[in-house]
């Protein structure tokens, strides 16, 4: 999800810079509307579980990819798949160029033994340079959010109105080295709950993730669970209208971050200086683990990778300076105008 999010502000900047260009934009149909409201941009299905299986099925996801005269490629994924792809797009001679994902970079960068703490080429800076090699650099400062989008009727009254400000919380990630510890993140959900000034909106996935959501929410009056209760399109039209998001280093940061909501992160066993940072989000907007106390951080850049004792890593951010946070953003923050 967060790598498929971090391409949108460059497409978008892309077509904004050279606004004479036409997208086709190969990923999973879920990921659509990430894409649904930029010009001149079509989605096209990658079905990799079903017709674009394997080598024979990717070779026919070429031909398909083919016969749509495209001038060019930028891979900005740079997998096994990709890399079949791009091995038939030569036999066509077009130009097939792939993201540099920095891997050497990286892996000095969570070495535990040789580490170089220094920070790396955002992600977003890397997509960015593959249109540069086709001809078409991508000036990034120029970047920007992505337009609010309308929520519709049917949602507005699921949430029930705008009379507090909006908070989105998505507690979870992929890896646990880079998810805030439950517990403590109750006790966020509490002490925001018990000022009556916000609707906190929980999000998350699957039915682990729905049954704990739906706990906090017969708990906490002001809270909401939306796993499972909105489409994908409908949950971006919300998180485009939030007045905050906080969440993991993962993919509903990356989300919220598209429309320019001030968005909050929290970093375990992972770092910034990897790259995934949220697009143009302010540095101070991030709550790291103790890099005094856990040294070797980052282990890893998915969070999936760490020594014994660092999946504590996280409880060194303290809820109370998580609130303190949230309410520094909000207070002094000019805060995204509502749209209806």
């Amino acid at each position: 999800m967060g790598d498929v999010a971090m391409t949108v502000p460059v497409v978008s900047a892309l077509l904004e810079q050279y606004p004479h260009i036409k997208v086709t934009v190969l990923t999973r149909t879920f990921f659509s509307p990430l894409f649904s409201e930029l010009k001149n941009v079509t989605v096209y299905e990658a079905d990799v579980k079903g017709k674009h299986k394997g080598i024979f099925g990717l070779w026919k996801l070429y031909k398909e990819l083919k016969s749509l005269n495209l001038d060019m490629v930028a891979d900005l994924h740079n997998v096994l798949r990709s890399n079949i792809l791009k091995q038939y797009f030569r036999l066509g001679s077009i130009p097939f160029i792939q993201v540099d994902k920095g891997r050497a970079g990286k892996k000095a960068l969570t070495s535990l033994t040789h580490k170089v703490f220094e920070p790396l080429k955002t992600t977003h800076q890397r997509y960015a340079d593959v249109f540069g090699k086709l001809g078409m650099p991508i000036d990034m400062e120029k970047a920007n959010p992505l337009p609010k989008r309308s929520i519709g009727p049917s949602t507005m009254e699921f949430v029930k109105g705008k009379e507090q400000k909006w908070i989105g919380i998505a507690p979870f990630a992929a890896f646990d080295g880079k998810m805030y510890p439950l517990d403590l993140m109750e006790k966020v959900v509490h002490s925001l709950n018990e000022t009556n000034g916000y609707k906190i909106l929980l999000l998350g996935g699957g039915q682990e993730e729905r049954y704990l959501l739906d706990k906090w929410a017969d708990k906490y009056l002001n809270s909401i669970n939306l796993v499972g209760k909105l489409t994908f399109q409908e949950e971006l039209a919300l998180i485009s209208q939030l007045n905050l998001m906080l969440a993991m280093d993962s993919g509903n940061a990356h989300l919220a971050a598209l429309f320019g909501i001030p968005t909050l992160t929290l970093w375990g066993v992972t770092h910034p200086y990897a790259g995934f940072y949220p697009f143009k989000q302010d540095p101070q907007n991030a709550l790291l683990a103790d890099r005094e106390q856990f040294p070797l951080i980052p282990t890893s850049v998915y969070g999936n990778k760490y020594p014994p004792g660092y999946e504590n890593a996280m409880r060194t951010i303290a809820p109370e300076d998580v609130i303190l946070k949230i309410e520094e953003i909000i207070n002094s923050k000019i805060l995204p105008s509502f749209v209806g």
